[in-house]
């Protein structure tokens, strides 16, 4: 499966994958202030066990960062 994730290509070698399963995969040590949004959408951390994306979904994967 071939998803854009943050405007980048990435390809997966499963047939299906869930929210959670990508960010296990593309950020496994930071699991805290994360916000995914789905083709726009912002899909809450609840949803994310079982919300299955598609090849033609854009995520966009925001992590919070601390500074002053």
């Amino acid at each position: 499966m071939e998803l854009k994730i943050n405007d980048k290509n990435k390809t997966f070698d499963r047939p299906s994958i869930t929210i959670q399963q990508l960010i296990d995969v593309e950020l496994p040590t930071k699991q805290n202030g994360i916000a995914i949004a789905v083709n726009e959408m912002v899909v809450p951390k609840n949803q994310w066990e079982h919300y299955f994306l598609s090849p033609t979904d854009t995520i966009l994967i925001i992590t919070a960062t601390q500074g002053g």
